[in-house]
């Protein structure tokens, strides 16, 4: 195939990556941005295209994965990295450091309750909120892990009940 026998079915191709791009980012703008880094990644690459293969699963396999390159691009740059000892990754919102004097007043009040439970309810339920893993927990108070889940749950839905106001 010549280049502008490859061209032409390229372009030809048009109407249909166009929808599929649109499914994909379900935004125009990035639609079109998404159809254009396509097109330049077959141009640049049509040296990989195998005459004898189909053109449109070739592109819109090239279209599928600049799509998901950028998906993970973009993910990454909203990730912070969080250097303690367990090495998480947080995803935090920009408005997260904007603190209103309610939610201080809400955090003030969710503590008095959690510092208000039975001591074999509030020990697993503050390493839990500290971190700590189901598993960890039943071996440092040395109860079963089952034990240790139903406390968690039953504190939950404890607190829940009596936070519904502040919820």
């Amino acid at each position: 195939m010549t280049t502008s026998e490859f061209s032409n079915q390229l372009i030809g191709l048009e109407e249909k990556l166009n929808h599929f791009a649109l499914r994909l980012t379900a935004d125009k703008d990035d639609a079109k941005d998404l159809l254009q880094d396509t097109y330049l990644k077959a141009l640049a690459n049509r040296e990989h295209f195998e005459d004898a293969t189909n053109l449109k699963a070739w592109t819109y396999t090239i279209m599928k994965n600049t799509f998901i390159n950028n998906y993970r691009r973009t993910s990454r740059q909203n990730t912070i990295f969080d250097s303690t000892k367990d090495l998480f990754f947080l995803s935090q919102n920009k408005d997260t450091f904007n603190i209103e004097p309610d939610s201080v007043y809400r955090e003030k009040e969710i503590n008095r309750m959690i510092e208000q439970l039975d001591g074999e309810l509030k020990v697993p339920f503050k390493m839990h909120m500290q971190g700590y893993k189901y598993k960890e927990i039943a071996e440092i108070l040395g109860l079963k892990i089952g034990t240790i889940k139903s406390r968690i749950f039953f504190t939950r839905k404890k607190l829940a009940e009596n936070l519904r106001d502040y919820c």
